[in-house]
């Protein structure tokens, strides 16, 4: 029995990779979130894996409020620097394999074609800079790890889907941002490749994004389409919006490791959301 610890089980990824594995028979899952684990304290993840032995460790946990970290980057780096950091100690320690979650904030978003692993990071705010800092140290301590960087994700959970869907119950018209591009990519579609490479010695660095692309407000017109929504869609700028913290306006990735070590193709964007509206 391979024993596979996850770390932010009840967030939208670790929901949706206990439902991808759910039918291996060979896997049995340590799930764990903060209450059942403090990833910042070192004592406490070696106590788990030296008790478990994992086959393998699986972290989605992180601080992902992106207005929050800039207000709190200390925070922002004990969660997704040295939360990582001691998981990936604790992999080396027990043998096993590290897998963990990064983001399209580790570039600076002033790209003209889609971002791919060999391209240089330039995190412009806390929650890039805090998460690429998380990648390094699961390079410097991890023997035998998969970094996935995703973006835009959606599934069972708090996200932009319902937030679109929310809206649309009690405005005719809502404004969202125009001109920051991207992949939105369902936590299915993530947990897919996770299981894929997972039982693999495919290690390294991978992007994984839904195939495509499209802006937030293009986006939201396809959720209310797909919804049978009438909900109008009025496009502003990213400095309209004015949030605290930057956003990188062209986030997309090509998954160009994965089609070349292992020709995986992920959905296009537009059959994920379709797949996933059928689900709420």
């Amino acid at each position: 029995m391979k024993k596979i610890i996850v770390t932010g089980c009840n967030g939208q990824l670790g929901r949706a990779i206990n439902k991808e594995l759910a039918g291996n028979s060979e896997i049995e899952f340590v799930n764990t979130d903060v209450g059942e684990l403090d990833i910042t304290s070192i004592d406490k993840v070696m106590e788990l894996a030296r008790e478990v032995k994992p086959y393998a460790i699986i972290n989605c946990a992180a601080h992902t409020a992106v207005d929050a970290c800039e207000t709190d980057w200390d925070n922002a780096y004990r969660i997704n620097a040295i939360g990582p950091r001691n998981l990936s100690i604790a992999a080396t320690e027990t043998g096993a394999k590290m897998i963990h979650v990064s983001t399209d904030y580790v570039f600076d978003g002033k790209s003209a074609k889609p971002y791919i692993e060999f391209d240089k990071p330039n995190p412009q705010g806390a929650y890039g800079a805090t998460k690429l800092a998380g990648e390094n140290m699961v390079k410097d301590f991890a023997d035998h790890y998969f970094i996935f960087r995703t973006a835009w994700l959606y599934g069972e959970g708090k996200n932009f889907v319902k937030t679109m869907l929310r809206l649309s119950e009690t405005n005719e018209k809502v404004r969202v941002v125009n001109d920051q591009f991207g992949s939105p990519t369902s936590t299915k579609e993530l947990a897919g490749v996770i299981a894929h490479l997972l039982f693999t010695e495919n290690y390294g660095l991978f992007h994984a994004t839904c195939e495509g692309s499209c802006s937030w407000a293009d986006f939201a017109k396809e959720i209310f389409r797909l919804a049978g929504k009438t909900t109008q869609v009025e496009g502003i700028t990213t400095e309209e919006y004015n949030a605290p913290a930057p956003r990188p306006a062209y986030s997309i990735l090509e998954n160009y490791m994965l089609k070349l070590t292992d020709d995986y193709r992920f959905a296009d964007w537009h059959d994920a959301i379709e797949t996933y509206m059928k689900t709420l």
